[in-house]
C-alpha cells in the first residue's frame, strides 16, 4: 500500500504542467487530491475528471482566497504550492502592477498558505513549494523579478522550517530548471540557448519533478528540511 493511500493533499496550481504531473502523481497512489486552478477549467475539467481529484477554482493573487481554500481543505497531510507566474522584459519598462502580481503568487501565496496550513496540519506534515533554479543562477537579462520572488521562497523554506519543525513538519523548496510544459517547451526558441547552460542536454520532464515532489511528501525524509533541491539537469552548476 502507498505510502499516500488516503492522505490528504492540496496543491495550488495544478491543471497543467509541472502541477497537473504532481496531481496525477499524488491520486495514482491513492491520496485524497484537491487541486486549484486560475485560468485553465477545460483542463482543470478533464484532469479531475481522470484522476478523481476535486479541482478549485482560486485566484492566488488573491491573499484572502488562498487562505480560505487552505483553511476550507481541512487538516492536510501535504500542502503543494505550485502556482506561480513569471513577467519578463526590462526592468525599466515592466508594468508595476503586473510586478506586484507576480510577487502576490509567487511569494506572498506561498506563504500564506504554508502558514495556514499548519495550523491543522498534523504531526509530520509535508510541505512543499516550487521555485526555480532562477533563485540561485541568472545567466539571462529581463527576469530580475522572477528570480527575485523565487530566491525569496528560499528564505521561507528556511524560516519555516524552524516554526513548524517542533511538531515535525517540514518544508521544502524544489527548484526546477527547464522542464518541458507549455510555458517551456522542448522544442521551443529557446531551447539551444538552455541547453547550452546544462549537462544533462534536454528539458526534464514534469513527471521528474513530480518524482522529487512525491519524495519529499514521503515518509524516508522526516529529517529533510528547510532546504533546496534542485532538479535541472546541471542549468545551475
Amino acid at each position: 500500500m502507498s505510502a499516500f493511500h488516503k492522505k490528504s493533499v492540496l496543491v495550488l496550481g495544478g491543471s497543467r504542467g509541472i502541477g497537473a504531473a504532481i496531481v496525477r502523481r499524488f491520486a495514482a497512489e491513492g491520496a485524497y487530491v484537491t487541486f486549484t486552478y486560475s485560468g485553465s477549467p477545460a483542463a482543470a475539467e478533464k484532469l479531475a475528471a481522470e484522476t478523481t481529484s476535486k479541482a478549485v477554482q482560486t485566484d492566488s493573487a488573491d491573499r484572502d482566497a488562498v487562505i480560505a481554500q487552505v483553511r476550507d481543505s481541512g487538516p492536510l497531510d501535504v500542502l503543494v504550492v505550485n502556482a506561480g507566474v513569471g513577467v519578463f522584459g526590462d526592468a525599466l519598462e515592466l508594468d508595476p502592477d503586473a510586478i506586484d502580481r507576480l510577487f502576490k503568487i509567487n511569494v506572498h501565496a506561498p506563504y500564506h498558505a504554508s502558514v495556514e496550513a499548519a495550523r491543522r496540519m498534523p504531526q509530520g506534515g509535508r510541505i512543499i513549494v516550487i521555485g526555480s533554479v532562477n533563485g540561485d543562477r541568472m545567466p539571462v537579462p529581463g527576469m530580475a523579478a522572477y528570480a527575485l520572488s523565487k530566491s525569496a521562497l528560499q528564505g521561507l523554506a528556511r524560516g519555516l522550517a524552524r516554526d513548524f519543525g517542533p511538531r515535525g513538519i517540514t518544508v521544502n523548496v524544489v527548484q526546477p530548471g527547464p522542464i518541458d510544459t507549455d510555458a517551456n517547451p522542448a522544442d521551443g526558441p529557446m531551447k539551444d540557448l538552455l541547453h547550452g547552460f546544462m549537462a544533462i542536454k534536454r528539458h526534464g520532464q514534469p513527471e521528474e519533478v513530480a518524482a522529487m515532489v512525491a519524495w519529499l511528501a514521503g515518509p524516508e525524509t522526516g529529517f529533510v528540511t528547510g532546504a533546496m533541491h534542485t532538479i535541472d539537469g546541471a542549468f545551475g552548476a
